[in-house]
């Protein structure tokens, strides 16, 4: 595994050195190893996996007939931690990748773990893993605040930690296109739930789902790419194809079967949400112009009746005309 000198990346360096504070040594230490690091093995992943749809959907049976919990200040407390933990990856992430970008291509860094799997970048892909797991407690405000649970958000959450597990076992150093993307998005999603928590009103909530879409076709079209020239090169050498990259067949599979379904999933919720919002809304508009000329139009027959019944007991017999009190009208 290919190791990056300190001296250039600043932020590295400080979180190295608050590492071996808090941990049992500093992160510049880290490898992961199967069987050694906490979460490492498949086994733990699955129970864990296990464990957080038994809690979800065993608590929302045990929900069904309580009242909901408010737990708004909690909510805002993980939401707030979520932005921040997302912010620093992020920012962690870029000082790693920026020079390496810089210095030897998009190709060679995601193809080869001379530059896509240092062990600073091993460290980080590890942290964001385990963020999976924190990122399970989404779930419990909503089975705890007695919201609906669907499938969208339960499959999501269950496999994006499968997924993450699955890249860091197989080694694969496109694993930071995705992680940076889904970190970006993420800092904007938990804030925006921050603030509305707070009573904020965002209107560009929507935009959280089409950044997803985005994030997922270009997630895609680096994991097609390169599980093309592992199909090709393994199974179809009569085929196109350049050098193979490095990372386990496993993890490119599996890679493309989930980050495909997430996007089927949320086009699918996009327009299920937000077209179909759009156009109650309008029907509802209409609905509600309709009712409001409707209105008008008895509110002015009733003026008028009014009117006439003014003028008939004010309006003296002069002649055959009348005159009409507009002053007390």
């Amino acid at each position: 595994m290919a190791s990056i000198s300190n001296s250039s990346r600043p932020l590295w360096a400080a979180f190295n050195t608050l590492s071996g504070f808090i941990a049992p040594s500093p992160a510049s230490e880290f490898a992961f190893k199967p069987g050694n690091t906490a979460m490492s093995t498949f086994k733990q992943t699955a129970m864990a996996m296990v464990a957080y749809y038994i809690v979800i959907f065993g608590g929302r049976e045990l929900m069904r007939n309580r009242p909901a919990f408010k737990l708004n200040t909690l909510f805002m407390a993980h939401n707030l931690g979520l932005t921040i933990i997302s912010g620093g990856l992020l920012a962690l992430f870029l000082e790693q990748l920026v020079p390496t970008l810089w210095e030897r291509g998009v190709y060679h860094s995601v193809c080869y773990k001379e530059a896509g799997w240092t062990q600073p970048l091993v460290m980080l892909y590890y942290l964001n893993y385990l963020t999976k797991y924190l990122e399970f407690i989404d779930t419990c405000f909503l089975v705890l605040r007695k919201k609906p649970l669907t499938f969208l958000h339960t499959y999501h959450h269950g496999a994006t930690a499968l997924l993450c597990y699955v890249q860091l076992s197989g080694e694969t150093p496109v694993s930071w296109v995705p992680i940076v993307l889904n970190l970006s998005v993420h800092c904007l999603m938990y804030w925006y739930y921050f603030q509305a928590a707070r009573g904020v009103k965002i209107w560009w909530k929507q935009y959280i789902t089409i950044m997803q879409i985005v994030q997922f076709v270009i997630d895609l079209g680096f994991v097609y790419y390169l599980s093309y020239s592992i199909l090709v090169l393994k199974y179809l050498p009569f085929l196109p194809a350049r050098e193979r990259c490095e990372g386990s067949d496993m993890a490119a599979f599996s890679g493309v079967a989930i980050l495909t379904s997430y996007l089927f999933l949320f086009i699918g919720f996009y327009f299920a949400t937000y077209k179909k919002s759009g156009k109650t809304a309008n029907r509802n508009s209409s609905a509600v112009g309709a009712g409001n000329m409707h209105h008008v139009s008895d509110s002015s027959r009733s003026a008028v009746g009014t009117l006439k019944r003014v003028n008939k007991k004010f309006t003296p017999n002069v002649g055959a005309v009348p005159t009409i009190m507009t002053d007390k009208a």
